[in-house]
Order: C-alpha cells, then sequence, then structure tokens
C-alpha cells in the first residue's frame, strides 16, 4: 500500500476583470481497482457563487463552479489523499488472449462493461483510427501475439521510437503530425497509443491522473514541481482492463494515482471553462504536488 497526498493548484490571471466565469474540473481522483480515495477538497478563489458536483458517464467526479461577479484571478486547488494499492503484474484472464480474439470477442459480448468498451473504440474527438496508425502498431501485434504481449511490446516501441518534447506539441496539435515527427509528451504518447489500438479495432481510453516524481539524489524535491500525467488502457473481454505507461513504458504503471478516464483527454481535462467579459490577456499557472505519505 502507497498513501498520497496530491496538491493540483491552477490559477487564471486576467489582463481586466471579467465578469463571470464557470468552470468545469476534473481534479478530484476516482475510486477505482486498487485505488481508494481517503479525503479530498476543493476550493476557488474568490469563493464561487454556484458549486455542484456529479459523476459523468465514465463515473469521473466532475466539480462544477461558477463565479458570478467581476473577478482579475481565478485559482482553483484541490487537496487529496489517495491509497494506492500495487497493480497486478498480469491482468488475471488476459494472459493468453489473442489480440485478434480480443478484438473479435468485443464484437459480440454484452455486459455492462463490455458495451461500456465498444464505445471507446470508436473516433472520439481527439483520436480517430488511421492506416497510418494501424501501420505504426504492426510489428508489435503480429497475428496471434497475445493481447498483454502484444501492449508491452507497444509500449515499449512508442518509448523507444517518440522523443519526450514539452516544445513541440500543445492540446490542439494534432496526433497525425505526433505520430509523423515522433515527439510529444504524455498526452500525445497516450493518444498515439489510443490510435494504434482502435486502429486494430481494439478499446482503448485515456487515463489522466498523476506520477510521483524523485528528485536527483542529493537534491531538494520542488514545491509545485509535479505535473498532471496521462496514459492509457486497453480492454480484454471477460477480464477487464489492462493498463500502461508510454512515456515510462510500465505495463502496469506503478506511482500512479488516477483521477478520471474518458475517450481522450478533451473528456477529463483538468480545468476548462468559459469567462464573459473585455478581450483581454489571460495567464495561466498551474502547480502540482505528489507527496508520500508513507516514507
Amino acid at each position: 500500500m502507497r498513501r498520497y497526498r496530491v496538491r493540483h493548484r491552477t490559477e487564471y490571471r486576467y489582463g481586466a476583470p471579467v465578469t463571470n466565469g464557470h468552470t468545469i474540473a476534473h481534479l478530484v481522483p476516482r475510486s477505482a481497482p486498487g485505488q481508494r480515495v481517503d479525503a479530498r477538497d476543493v476550493v476557488a478563489d474568490p469563493v464561487p457563487d454556484h458549486v455542484a458536483e456529479h459523476r459523468d458517464g465514465f463515473g469521473n467526479v466532475v466539480t462544477i463552479l461558477g463565479v458570478e461577479q467581476p473577478h482579475e484571478r481565478l485559482a482553483v486547488t484541490a487537496t487529496s489523499e489517495v491509497t494506492v494499492e500495487p497493480p497486478p503484474e498480469e491482468l488475471h484472464g488476459a494472459h493468453g488472449l489473442r489480440w485478434e480474439d480480443a478484438a473479435r470477442l468485443l464484437d459480440t459480448a454484452r455486459s455492462p462493461e463490455d458495451l461500456l468498451a465498444r464505445a471507446l473504440r470508436l473516433d472520439s474527438p481527439l483520436v480517430a483510427a488511421s492506416p497510418s496508425f494501424a501501420a505504426f502498431a504492426a510489428p508489435s501485434f503480429p497475428p496471434g501475439r497475445p493481447l498483454d504481449e502484444a501492449v508491452q511490446a507497444l509500449s515499449a516501441q512508442l518509448h523507444t521510437e517518440l522523443s519526450f518534447d514539452p516544445g513541440f506539441t500543445d492540446v490542439s496539435t494534432p496526433i497525425e503530425l505526433v505520430l509523423e515527427a515522433r515527439r510529444g509528451v504524455c498526452q500525445d504518447f497516450a493518444h498515439v497509443a489510443i490510435g494504434c489500438l482502435r486502429s486494430l479495432g481494439l478499446a482503448a481510453r485515456y487515463v489522466s491522473g498523476y506520477l510521483e516524481t524523485r528528485p536527483p539524489p542529493g537534491q531538494p524535491k520542488l514545491v509545485g514541481a509535479d505535473a498532471s500525467h496521462a496514459w492509457c488502457a486497453v480492454y480484454a473481454p471477460g477480464a477487464g482492463w489492462l493498463a500502461f505507461d508510454p512515456t515510462n513504458d510500465q505495463v502496469p504503471p506503478h506511482d500512479h494515482v488516477t483521477v478520471a478516464w474518458g475517450r481522450d483527454y478533451a473528456d477529463v481535462a483538468p480545468v476548462r471553462g468559459v469567462v464573459f467579459g473585455p478581450a483581454t490577456v489571460q495567464e495561466l499557472v498551474v502547480a502540482v504536488d505528489v507527496e508520500r505519505l508513507d516514507t
């Protein structure tokens, strides 16, 4: 068991006062296999006039904030404590299942989880299946290969062939360009992996959350220097979801705290919203801390 305290602070600074604003946030970790949420809190400054919370169709916690008064800044801070169990090294029931059979079985599966998974092999706003993704994944998915082995190979292939480059992309960069340039950030690694899997007829979902980071030996941990992270998962009918982190080539991921999952980043953006007021510049500042509590 590992316990973490996560603090995620997002601040918007406006060049001129805005009259009101509405924010949708995915900042509260969700209950998930191997993860328990022990405490959580979301606060905003200025204090919102309206606050609501619900769970979306994927079971993620969604926080809605409405500030209906003039303000020059908005800071949203989420603090959570989470207990995480080490993930199993293999997904029970998936070992030996050929990847083609995983795709074929999903055609006729009828359980609630199967039906939801079928929707996750369709194109989504930011990830569409294409021959280029299928061709890229082909070396990792030869005929007859077990799904878990193929996923391990795809994770290693992405980790090796794509370079981590935080200056190359933003949230609007098409994943086709990421694949062509072979560079991007964790969000891009996850999107390319999902594109590969869906192009082969498999169900795949995007996972957002946090990764425990450690400073170099002898160096202090910098406050606010952590960041949101992204990885993905593939569905094995009859067994469940096999998660993997292609950015770090971890199958399954370790030291990860799950916040939300969906079709792609657009479903689980940490903070997004709209403000009303004069046209003005806007500055975004994000600080994340992931603290281990059981060391």
